[in-house]
């Protein structure tokens, strides 16, 4: 046989067996160390393992009957060089293995980093500017003060975050809600082969598995087990980021979360979750602060004998420069703010005719000051 298979066909018959959850293929190689061992067990020794189920056993005595699906899945991993982390793999990562209910291998791209510590920052697919630009700074911090930043490569949020921590150089994990043969959305393709050439992206899925709805929560809790803590930036009340914020308290990791307008319903549930005891983050130093036993921050003497850390070299990235605007504008700019705001309310708040707000609107948008929304609605721009 292949050493490919040979390798890791036994784990992918396990799987294929019906009722073998997560939960109770982590008890089966807790108990007998392999799959080779849990396929080949006599039935005594499998009924000493807890919940598992006569009807179970009976399957796992007639496993060659999914030798079939497990070697076509394991074919096409193998074709497109395609990588497998298992569970009793030294690289598969130690957070993780920790939940009650580990995927018991990975399909992954990329390069697995198992040495530097991660945080998972996700929020809402349909984010306000405010949130974009939050996520992707905080990003950028936490990526240049050594952390994996973990997400589900979603719109939004999610994208903000992976985007943070390529412009510092930094490393990020996709973990996506189908297989690794499917990009979703589209539109992150070339977010996807960006990541994949300086970080991971994995997958629970079976290769061609589509996004269902149901995958979604599913491999939340993947982005909340690999992480010490996990950072929702935007989320409204009924929200999968609240999800893996609700996991990441179950796994004792730290749960942040960055407030948002009263006004806005992208920030219901983030404000929920400080209600819950959610640590507030106005800047990175909030996280760092918790995490710093993870901090690896590779500081640089200056010439002024001071230390200048990465923290310091992301907000000289991030701070904007003095507006330069005539009186008009300055009006405008003055009345515009980090969540978008239609136009006739700019107009009825800074009483100028409609003409000279659309054209200072136009000059503010155009030296990267303002951004336009869909809709004829205009925020702040936090670049």
């Amino acid at each position: 046989m292949d050493p490919f298979l040979d390798k890791y066909l036994p784990w992918f018959i396990l799987k294929e067996i019906p009722e073998i959850g997560n939960r109770l293929y982590k008890q089966l190689i807790h108990r007998f160390i392999s799959p080779e061992n849990v396929l080949t067990a006599p039935k005594k020794k499998l009924e000493t393992v807890f919940g598992i189920s006569s009807r179970v056993i009976k399957e796992i005595h007639r496993c060659k009957s999914y030798l079939p699906q497990a070697r076509a899945e394991l074919d096409q991993i193998y074709s497109r060089q395609i990588k497998i982390v298992t569970l009793t793999d030294p690289a598969y990562p130690t957070l993780l293995k920790e939940i009650n209910d580990p995927p018991p291998y990975l399909t992954y791209v990329g390069t697995l980093d198992t040495t530097a510590p991660c945080i998972s920052i996700v929020g809402s697919r349909n984010a306000t500017a405010y949130g974009l630009n939050t996520a992707e700074h905080l990003s950028f911090s936490m990526a240049s003060n050594g952390f994996q930043v973990v997400s589900g490569m979603a719109r939004g949020i999610d994208t903000a975050a992976h985007k943070g921590a390529l412009n510092a150089s930094g490393k990020t994990v996709a973990i996506l809600g189908s297989g690794l043969n499917l990009i979703y959305p589209k539109e992150n393709k070339r977010l996807f082969s960006q990541i994949q050439s300086t970080g991971t992206i994995m997958s629970e899925f079976k290769i061609n598995c589509i996004p269902f709805p149901r995958n979604f929560p599913i491999r939340n809790r993947v982005i909340a087990g690999l992480s010490t803590g996990t950072l929702v930036v935007e989320a409204e009340k009924r929200s999968g980021s609240l999800i893996t914020a609700r996991l990441a308290g179950e796994y004792n990791r730290e749960v942040f979360a960055v407030p948002g307008s009263i006004k806005s319903p992208k920030s219901r549930g983030t404000h929920s979750l400080l209600k819950q005891g959610a640590k507030l983050v106005e800047n990175q130093m909030d996280i760092l602060d918790e995490l710093h036993q993870f901090v690896h921050v590779q500081a640089q003497v200056q010439a002024d004998g001071k230390l200048c850390g990465n923290t310091e070299a992301s907000e000289r990235k991030t701070k904007k420069r003095t507006p330069l605007m005539d009186k008009n504008q300055r009006l405008v700019y003055k009345h515009l703010d980090s969540y978008p705001k239609h136009i006739d309310k700019i107009i009825e708040s800074t009483r100028m005719a409609s003409g000279f707000v659309t054209a200072s609107l136009t000059d503010l948008e155009l030296n990267g000051l303002a951004q336009r929304h869909p809709g004829n609605y205009f925020s702040l721009s936090e670049e």
